[in-house]
């Protein structure tokens, strides 16, 4: 199930890609699940699972390697973390005539 949810997400552009971007954004509280490749490294790993605990982000660890999840997503590069975006509900406004 969970590499169909991170398929759909980067067909979608719904991803964020890399500890730095991840980090960044479960900060902001802007991510909805975190997963992380088997072979990431045990610090990047231990900060996204704190940072996902405050945020009530839930974690998953991929029986996939950061090489192969990054063939998986169609990258050119090695992928330890992604992210997967919330649904942002936006407000419209009514156009004042």
């Amino acid at each position: 199930m969970a590499l169909k949810d991170i398929r759909k997400a980067v067909d979608e552009n719904n991803a964020i890609i890399g500890a730095e971007r991840v980090v960044k954004s479960l900060k902001r509280g802007e991510v909805k699940e975190v997963y992380l490749a088997s072979n990431c490294p045990a610090e990047i790993a231990n900060e996204v699972k704190y940072l996902a605990k405050l945020s009530e982000c839930k974690v998953s660890k991929l029986n996939k390697t950061n090489e192969e999840l990054g063939m998986f997503c169609r990258k050119p590069f090695f992928i330890a973390v992604l992210g997967i975006k919330k649904e942002v509900k936006t407000k419209t406004k009514a156009r004042r005539k």
